[in-house]
């Protein structure tokens, strides 16, 4: 197929599935378009969701990513609490299912967006003990903020940038609170140990009590949670425990699809799954980013983040109408995370073995306006990274320096200008 498909199909009413909807017609797009959902609700934005939906009292409404009438007015089928429970490839048709349980049906395709993002990992042995949540949806949210009651005491099992943001909106809430991070520090992953360590100290400037280098066993609790059994022997009091361990991509509808699943549905660089006409977006691709060519083995990755998938939607909107003149994606892999009240900002690609040299203010800092600061990571001579806490106009700078690839000389010359 190497014009434009006629019928459309998007599964996943996710945030890169809503990008790739407005996508697809912005490129020119009139034919059917169908948008797959296993929610009950429209696409809307999750960061909040562990921030200021968790701190307020907000309607869910107001976290939609469109405005109402948005997809009739784009003339798309919407099909919401419909789980895709799989691919034919050589039929072109996906079979679909109700999540309120009845007989599946099949959706035929000429085109087909794969957005079906991740699903947040449990802990084993806490099914049906009650108080015990993960956080990946609107629903999860709102049972969380049920139970951020002033006094409560909260538990969160995993430092890393959701877990991170549970504590501040708990503590916000009035909670007691400990974060339990199995690693030497917190948000290792994203910022190495250095950077994770100096970011990780905004949850003891706040109350926060910070448990590092220590696995949990279980929650205990016959009905309801009472305490995290750490694999020291100790106990960590909690009415609530929030899990922010990870996720794992949405691929099991796809098993015997023929498509190459390996920790994401793996796509070439302009995130084609390998048939024609058949994409993956956000969370669930694994895809090469041409950008990271240069610092790193330039094979499919997977991103967990929002411009991510806000990109990846745009992109495969304008290969799939125009598949002739398809472009790769490349881009400078951007996140950011709210966190009391700092912001930490990440751009490139930072790795666990980059020296790391703070290149604007001070990491020395303490809780207040004296904390804003800018780190580097260095690989290679070359300038990989740079994460920023409360220093945005820097990292405005730097992030727009990283797009060229520059030698750590010209991130010191830089610099030298900002402070």
């Amino acid at each position: 197929m190497s014009n434009s498909p006629k019928r459309i199909v998007v599964v996943g009413a996710s945030l890169a599935g809503a990008r790739a909807v407005h996508s697809v017609r912005a490129a020119g797009h009139d034919g059917p378009l169908t948008l797959i959902g296993a929610e009950p609700h429209l696409p809307y934005d999750r960061p909040p969701l562990s921030k200021e939906f968790l701190t307020g009292e907000g309607d869910p409404s107001s976290l939609a990513l469109d405005q109402d009438g948005a997809y009739d007015d784009l003339d798309v089928k919407v099909m919401l609490s419909t789980h895709a429970v799989g691919l034919d490839v050589a039929a072109r048709t996906v079979a679909v299912a109700p999540a309120a349980g009845g007989n599946a049906e099949t959706v035929p395709f000429d085109g087909l967006v794969i957005a079906t993002g991740a699903a947040a990992r449990s802990l084993p042995g806490t099914e049906g003990i009650r108080g015990v949540h993960t956080l990946r949806t609107l629903d999860d949210a709102q049972a969380i903020r049920d139970g951020l009651r002033a006094g409560a005491r909260v538990a969160v099992v995993g430092g890393g940038f959701i877990g991170s943001e549970v504590a501040a909106s708990a503590k916000a809430r009035g909670c007691e609170v400990t974060v339990i991070e199995a690693a030497s520090a917190p948000l290792v992953r994203g910022l190495g140990a250095q950077m994770g360590t100096r970011v990780g100290a905004l949850h003891g400037h706040n109350g926060v009590e910070l448990r590092l280098g220590v696995g949990v066993e279980g929650v205990l609790g016959a009905e309801r949670s009472e305490a995290v059994a750490m694999a020291d022997g100790s106990r960590v009091p909690a009415d609530l425990v929030v899990i922010g361990i990870g996720v794992v991509p949405n691929t099991a509808w796809l098993e015997g699809s023929g498509l190459q699943i390996d920790n994401g549905v793996v796509c070439d660089d302009t995130l084609c799954c390998g048939p024609e006409g058949i994409y993956a977006v956000g969370d669930v691709a694994r895809a090469p980013n041409g950008w990271l060519g240069p610092l790193a083995e330039a094979g499919p990755v997977r991103v967990e983040h929002w411009t991510a998938a806000v990109e990846h939607g745009m992109a495969v909107g304008r290969n799939l109408v125009a598949p002739a003149e398809a472009q790769p994606y490349s881009s400078v892999p951007f996140v950011w995370s709210d966190q009391y009240d700092a912001r930490i900002q990440i751009a490139g690609h930072p790795d666990a073995d980059d020296d790391v040299e703070v290149l604007v203010g001070s990491a020395e800092g303490g809780s207040n306006s004296d904390r804003s600061f800018l780190a580097g990571y260095r690989r290679n001579g070359h300038l990989s990274a740079v994460m920023a806490l409360d220093a945005i106009r820097p990292f405005v700078r730097f992030r727009r320096l990283l797009a060229n690839h520059p030698t750590w000389d010209e991130a010191l010359e830089l610099a030298a200008t900002l402070n």
